[in-house]
């Protein structure tokens, strides 16, 4: 079973407030079922809500943040472990490194970066952890339509829709992940 999941989701504060109560929810259920977070180590967004839940329980959170913006008083200050790091680049190598999962919440640019090259990642072989979008109020449904035309363009195989997991709910991602087994990741090529 997966000790540390990393969550990506937004850093921003003005988003609907649903979004919120999935983060708070999600970080009772990680506490609730032994997981640590790894996470982009901010207070801001849907990022500070799912860290200021895990501490209000007493779980473990490894927060990683660039000293950019760190140095812009963002920083969560009561994580278990705050790493600070030079770049992007080194930030997402860390938490990718101290994670055994990853959620994606909804999240803009960044989250999308994120997710996406854990999909490559897992695609080229250099882990095969478990992927899950929870994908609240269809948020990512027209990303995943963009996935199927990837597919059926030629651009991606059909397989590579397994890399990740679609989830609608939380309860559904902890099953996914009391399930999950490593499995042979199909080819790029």
């Amino acid at each position: 079973m997966s000790k540390n999941i990393c969550i990506y989701c937004a850093s921003s504060d003005n988003v609907d407030e649903k979004f919120f109560k999935v983060a708070n929810e999600l970080g009772s259920k990680m506490v609730l079922n032994g997981y640590g977070l790894v996470y982009g180590g901010a207070k801001v967004g849907l990022m500070g809500e799912i860290a200021k839940t895990v501490y209000s329980m007493n779980g473990n959170i490894i927060g990683v943040i660039p000293e950019r913006i760190r140095d812009k008083g963002l920083a969560f200050e009561h994580t278990t472990e705050l790493i600070v790091t030079k770049t992007m680049r080194e930030r997402k190598a860390l938490m990718e490194e101290n994670s055994d999962a990853f959620i994606t919440l909804p999240g803009g640019f960044g989250t999308l970066e994120e997710i996406s090259e854990m999909i490559v990642a897992k695609q080229l072989h250099y882990h095969n952890k478990p992927l899950i979008f929870l994908n609240i109020d269809n948020f990512y449904t027209s990303l995943f339509e963009f996935f199927d035309n990837c597919c059926k363009t030629g651009f991606a195989k059909e397989e590579s829709k397994e890399l990740y997991h679609v989830a609608t709910d939380i309860d559904s991602v902890f099953t996914y992940l009391q399930n999950y087994k490593e499995h042979e990741v199909v080819s790029k090529w």
